[in-house]
């Protein structure tokens, strides 16, 4: 079925980008941390738990998050993940590296105006 205009994925890296930058605000869950990236983007943004749960695990395999057990808001077992200091370091090289994209396609979009 083909993806409405407003429906795209991710560009390569977006997700975790989001989720590191997420977890330096506080540690969460996957569910929480879904729905919050989710209220931040005003609904422009859903993550799957097939996308969401892949990236955690690359990320903990990384050592750019650790885990530890814990209670939901519910009372269910979960998984807690907070943001290691490699962690911090690698968003900062994220970040740094998306400004750079983000400027290179608004110039192109701008000559593409002129």
């Amino acid at each position: 079925m083909p993806k409405k205009a407003d429906q795209r994925d991710l560009f390569s890296g977006a997700l975790e980008l989001m989720i590191l930058h997420s977890l330096r605000l506080k540690p969460m869950h996957g569910y929480a941390l879904a729905k919050h990236i989710k209220q931040v983007s005003d609904d422009l943004l859903k993550v799957e738990e097939g996308s969401l749960y892949p990236a955690l695990q690359r990320l903990l395999k990384e050592g750019l998050l650790e885990s530890e057990p814990g209670i939901s808001v519910k009372g269910r077992p979960t998984r807690i993940y907070h943001l290691t200091a490699n962690g911090q370091r690698q968003l900062e090289r994220e970040v740094s590296s998306f400004d750079r994209m983000l400027a290179g396609i608004t110039r192109v979009l701008a000559a593409a105006e002129a």
